[in-house]
């Protein structure tokens, strides 16, 4: 199924990496909900996945059926069903996410800033911008260096060029 670049995306993003086996079922529980995704009793051409073992990606292209507040909110409920069974948090927006070298990391804002006062994350470490609105801005504007992001807004002044 082809989507749109236009196409919607709400991101939510885990406070801890996932095993193999929890993606798979989770992988599982995400395409069971798309396929049944309404909105107005409209199916949404929607699809849903799991990118790094952190981060669900939901995709509506609107171009078929529109994405109403009802259908938003079956979309959240599901995510927060999801925290329990898996043990996990999508809804602190200051879980921050990172790149190092060798991994993706996520952490709190408080650790977040003490890893740019030590210079461990600098302008150029990669950020992930759950922000992001349309699957084209998923492709361009999601892992983007820290000078780039919306967390230089926030922490800007902790960080060295």
């Amino acid at each position: 199924m082809n989507f749109s670049e236009n196409s919607r995306i709400w991101i939510y993003q885990s406070n801890r990496e996932l095993a193999a086996a929890e993606v798979a079922k989770l992988q599982s529980i995400l395409n069971d909900f798309t396929i049944g995704w309404t909105a107005h009793n409209n199916q949404l051409k929607a699809k849903a996945e799991v990118r790094y073992n952190r981060f669900i990606v939901l995709v509506v292209d609107e171009s078929q059926a529109g994405a109403s507040g009802c259908s938003i909110d079956k979309s959240v409920n599901l995510m927060k069903a999801l925290e329990p069974e898996f043990n996990i948090n999508l809804f602190d927006r200051f879980n921050i996410a990172y790149r190092t070298e060798t991994s993706i990391k996520s952490v709190g804002r408080d650790e977040f800033e003490a890893l740019i006062k030590k210079g461990e994350v600098t302008a150029d470490t990669m950020v992930f911008n759950n922000l992001v609105q349309t699957l084209a801005d998923l492709d361009t504007k999601w892992e983007v260096p820290f000078r780039d992001s919306w967390h230089k807004q926030v922490f800007g002044g902790l960080v060295m060029a």
